[in-house]
């Protein structure tokens, strides 16, 4: 890892020598994201640096995504009607996706 890799939290990302699909925004709890193709929407919002999806109903812990393939469901989110793991959602273009707090504090 490079001294550049740990300096920023946009350093989460691999090094430009990655390829990547086309970059691309989606909306997490009201605020825009930058994502690209192809990515999950837990790695673009853990390489946006949010990590908390959910709290623990148990005693309140920070929750987040874990196993990155869907099976533990700590990174559930709501997109649309769906309540659906992150890691298993694909980001695109305008995506717009809530957080299990977020959509229970609307009115």
């Amino acid at each position: 890892m490079t001294s550049t890799a740990t300096s920023s939290l946009a350093s989460l990302r691999s090094d430009a020598s990655v390829r990547r699909g086309q970059a691309l925004h989606f909306v997490m709890d009201g605020q825009r994201v930058q994502a690209f193709a192809g990515e999950s929407v837990a790695a673009a919002l853990m390489a946006a640096g949010h990590r908390t999806l959910r709290q623990s109903p148990r005693d309140g812990a920070p929750r987040g995504a874990f196993c990155f393939m869907g099976s533990c469901q700590e990174c559930l989110v709501w997109v649309g009607a769906r309540k659906l793991p992150s890691c298993q959602v694909v980001v695109s273009e305008g995506l717009e996706v809530e957080s299990l707090a977020w959509r229970e504090a609307r009115p």
